[in-house]
């Protein structure tokens, strides 16, 4: 088994999931369109998804769906899902995790 080299200098400027989860989602005009339950990485390890939670009042009633996480952006602090909007993400496929 071979281990690339990594640039940890580059890597530790990066964005923890720790601190990503639980994040509220925001679109252009600074509207909280949902919040960060998860990330998720691809079976193949190559792509990783945010699992978002939408439609939710005071904690109940959301649904889960997901993105590809390079669809947002971090920006001053804040996660941003660029033209987002409530019933764009409401209208996306639920997501639902396996059971294991």
């Amino acid at each position: 088994m071979g281990v690339a080299a990594v640039d940890a200098n580059k890597l530790s400027v990066g964005h923890r999931a720790s601190k990503l989860i639980g994040s509220t989602v925001l679109n252009n005009a600074n509207e909280s369109i949902g919040k960060i339950d998860d990330i998720l990485v691809s079976s193949d390890g190559k792509e990783p998804y945010a699992v978002i939670s939408v439609g939710t009042f005071l904690g109940m009633g959301g649904r889960l769906i997901i993105v590809r996480y390079d669809s947002l952006t971090l920006v001053d602090k804040k996660v941003v899902l660029a033209n987002g909007t409530k019933e764009g993400l409401t209208a996306l496929p639920e997501f639902n995790y396996a059971v294991q």
